[in-house]
């Protein structure tokens, strides 16, 4: 696939070869920034375990590749060391010259700094991303050609992590997300572009991304420069499966506490994920080693004889048998350290069991393979030294993999496996372990990291804290002097999964997982939602359709009388998800503005005497003044409607309040109180007071801390306010205290009546386009539904149009306020008619 598309490559330069591309995207991105960062290293760590270009000059010789670096890594501390004893002698035996003046020093440091380089910088990585992003590319282009319609697609792994959303781009597939937002029809440039009949939808691929590492926090991830990136890659299949539910936890609160996206639980013991107008399914499933292979090679001469030949050469002595790769996250010094704890505290055993270790070096994480490699021949040297050579059978060995008959030979002749990693995803050595040991074998025991994803499958495995050095050294003397009837019972609790979970049914069971995320997703059956209300909400939602600019742009031009009104926070201007944890933008809480071309777009669509447009927000009139204030002829309407100010095109702005018959001042009185203790305990929360309610606003905490403390403070709230005629409206990272018969629906019914009443000319209003994004906006929409029914104008035109694809009394759907800008552009002419210097002037206000 590299291949093919060699000739197309914009990411990364043509004159780079395709093997560079891959080295950068493998050994570089892959090996040196995911790998860690997936298995819970942070940056920190990170930045001091690079790989660098040093490497790759013999990077045929993984060996001597390590050995470099150690001696590079060694020479740089005794450098250091140097430095800071104060000047020894030079080699020709003469002392070095004094220190530099602080005028030369200063003058030495300007002239060093063009040179230097962060190990925090992460932009020095940018070759390996490019690579990273062009290899994924060159796999689009060619499975793009491969695929239609309905076929099944399987990514494997973090290395393709950007393949689910190329390669839907690549197809041309509708709802992609690019650059972070949605692409479709509605990004238009003209009026003309907006009636061109729309291309014909692609029929989407079905897709499923499984990750065989682990799946690191979310404060680990949120580490990683393009983890959102990552994540909406992934988030691109409609299935991403992990071999453990730890895994999947993170996986699921890093697209929480990134991207805002929220998770539940479906029928059928499933987890979906909202994203991109559907649910992602998160999956957890695990699969064992092919039987019919492995009980084959069992049978070769080759491993009987290599097994006889280990239980010979350490007759009389229990076998501990352990195999991993020479890096430092494989946990073998820690086994090496509780072995040796063994020998010092258990005497006994000094003469009865040995260690048989073989350590891979797979060349990839050259620098974290030499670091460990030294270390691990340190502790094998000392137990050597200290208890004989006899205790301990250590051998490396280059390659990731040990031959499978070497492994089921050692497997065969050992009486404990002992498997410790500190991070780790599905190691199948332990299921092999099991399964060489069945029956009429004596049976073994498996020492497994609570770290690993096998610890979560073998029942029968004890398991051990690696970092607990006491522990393990338990934990062996256990399963050394185990009872064979205990051992036996143990085998037996992993034997049934280890023998009937091959790769097939395992592949079979996620394809089922497929089908029915494809079923669920048509179905949108959340658990406990089979009620009337529920059904009738998955009727409305399958109905809606996105809105078609053309027809949209058609109505416009035909009618004379027309009202436009547009919700504010979601729909005018973008907000971000109340779920994330890191708001890069606090939006809507202090005047916010909207993007230009929807501002220049206001204008032109107000200066048209036939429009009447409004915008309705939930928020204080000064905010609401401060982002679209200064453009005539506008509407506003703050506090849900609560109060208003009709459009005028220049002078006082006055603005009216409507009458509820509440006391506001008592409520404040009542309520206030509780409020501000909220406050005081949840970092980040505050109180948000407009002319017809009083909000608490927990949009910029931790999203976890801020609803756990809002699902407290609305019963709390209830209590106390029991005797006023007032509700409480949850939503978008706040709770609002309202009078009970306040909602947007009534100042929607007002406008409408009052611009047919004054500007109908006996035909009323032929044109009437709503837009809003969250429950509170659902009321001007049935409020737009019951004026047109009422209506007895002909060829009258309404659009109502939700933004988001959700439940709601709405007729279409947009998919974010980046479409709703662009709505508003093609109605106001197109983007050519836009004049930039005709944009409302900033400095100018209309006064209350």
């Amino acid at each position: 696939a590299t291949s093919a598309s060699a000739s197309t490559s914009t990411s990364v330069s043509t004159s780079v070869s395709t093997e560079s591309i891959l080295d950068l995207m493998y050994l570089g991105f892959c090996k040196q920034v995911l790998w860690p960062s997936f298995h819970n290293v942070d940056l920190l760590d990170l930045a001091t375990n690079g790989w660098g270009q040093r490497q790759r000059k013999i990077r045929s010789d993984p060996v001597a590749a390590c050995a470099m670096a150690a001696a590079e890594a060694h020479e740089r501390k005794r450098s250091e060391s140097i430095g800071a004893a104060g000047g020894p002698t030079s080699p020709d035996g003469r002392t070095r010259p004094p220190p530099p003046t602080a005028s030369t020093a200063i003058h030495t440091e300007n002239k060093a700094l063009p040179n230097l380089q962060s190990d925090w910088d992460q932009s020095r990585l940018d070759s390996w991303w490019n690579a990273y992003k062009e290899v994924n590319r060159r796999f689009s282009q060619v499975v793009a050609q491969l695929v239609t319609g309905g076929d099944i697609v399987w990514v494997h792994d973090y290395h393709l992590a950007l393949l689910p959303r190329m390669l839907r781009e690549a197809r041309g597939e509708t709802e992609v997300v690019v650059g972070g937002r949605r692409t479709h029809s509605l990004s238009v440039v003209s009026v003309a572009d907006a009636k061109e009949d729309a291309a014909p939808t692609v029929r989407p691929i079905k897709m499923v991304f499984f990750i065989h590492v682990p799946f690191p926090t979310s404060q680990v991830f949120r580490e990683l420069e393009r983890g959102e990136e990552l994540l909406e890659g992934m988030l691109h299949a409609d299935v991403v499966g992990f071999h453990a539910f730890d895994h999947a936890r993170h996986f699921l609160n890093a697209a929480k506490r990134i991207l805002g996206l929220t998770y539940e639980s479906l029928v059928g013991g499933l987890i979906g994920v909202r994203h991109r107008g559907t649910k992602v399914l998160v999956t957890v499933s695990n699969v064992s080693i092919e039987t019919d292979i492995i009980e084959a090679l069992l049978a070769f001469p080759s491993v009987q004889e290599e097994a006889e030949a280990l239980r010979k050469k350490h007759e009389g002595r229990s076998i501990i048998a352990g195999i991993a790769v020479a890096q430092r996250l494989s946990g073998v010094g820690l086994k090496l350290l509780a072995f040796e704890r063994l020998l010092t505290d258990y005497p006994v055993w000094q003469s009865k069991v040995v260690m048989l270790q073989r350590c891979l070096i797979a060349g990839t994480r050259r620098v974290d393979e030499a670091e460990t490699l030294r270390e691990v021949r340190a502790l094998v040297q000392r137990i050597r030294f200290k208890f004989g050579p006899q205790v301990i059978n250590y051998e490396e060995q280059v390659g990731s993999v040990l031959p499978i008959d070497q492994r089921l030979a050692i497997w065969s002749a050992s009486h404990v496996m002992m498997h410790t990693p500190i991070r780790e995803g599905l190691n199948l050595c332990p299921l092999e372990y099991v399964f060489a040991r069945k029956e009429p074998a004596d049976p073994g025991v498996v020492i497994a990291s609570e770290f690993s994803a096998v610890s979560s499958i073998l029942n029968g495995a004890l398991r051990v804290n690696p970092f607990d050095i006491q522990m393990c050294v338990t934990s062996i003397d256990c399963a050394l002097s185990m009872s064979p009837n205990e051992r036996d019972a143990r085998r037996g609790r992993d034997i049934d999964f280890v023998s009937t979970c091959p790769s097939g049914l395992w592949t079979r069971n996620v394809l089922r997982d497929l089908s029915d995320t494809m079923l669920e997703s048509k179905k949108l059956d959340g658990v406990g939602e089979n009620s009337p209300e529920s059904i009738l909400a998955r009727e409305i939602e399958l109905g809606l359709e996105r809105l078609d600019l053309g027809a949209l742009i058609s109505a416009y031009e035909e009618s004379k009388n027309r009202v436009i009104i547009i919700d504010f926070n979601g729909t005018l201007v973008a907000k971000e998800p109340s779920g994330k944890y890191l708001k890069r933008e606090i939006l809507g809480t202090s005047g916010y503005k909207p993007p230009q071309s929807a501002m220049l777009a206001l204008c032109r669509l107000c200066a048209d005497p036939r429009n009447t447009v409004y915008v309705v927000s939930g928020d204080s009139m000064q905010n609401l003044e401060f982002a679209v204030g200064n453009i005539p002829g506008l509407g506003l309407a703050a506090s849900n409607g609560g109060c208003f100010a009709d459009p005028i095109k220049h002078g006082t702005r006055l603005w009216k309040y409507l009458d509820f018959g509440v006391d506001w001042e008592a409520v404040k009185k009542v309520a206030m109180p509780i409020i501000s203790k909220y406050t005081a305990r949840t970092n980040g929360s505050f109180v948000k007071l407009t002319h017809s309610s009083i909000g608490w606003s927990y949009y910029s905490c931790d999203p976890e801390w801020g609803s756990l403390q809002a699902s407290y403070l609305v019963p709390e709230l209830e209590a106390a306010l029991n005797a006023f005629d007032v509700r409480f409206v949850a939503l978008k990272g706040i709770v609002e205290v309202v009078p009970r018969k306040l909602h947007k629906g009534h100042i929607v019914a007002k406008i409408l009546d009052d611009t047919r009443a004054h500007k109908g000319n006996g035909n009323g209003v032929d044109f009437a386009l709503c837009m809003g994004d969250d429950i509170s906006d659902e009321k001007m929409f049935t409020s737009v539904i019951s004026f047109e029914a009422e209506s007895d104008c002909p060829n009258s035109y309404a659009f109502n149009v939700a933004v988001g694809k959700k439940p709601t009394h709405a007729s279409f759907f947009v998919d974010d306020a980046s479409d709703v800008a662009d709505v508003l552009v093609a109605l106001s002419g197109g983007a050519d008619s836009i004049d930039p210097n005709n944009a409302p002037d900033d400095s100018f206000q209309f006064f209350s």
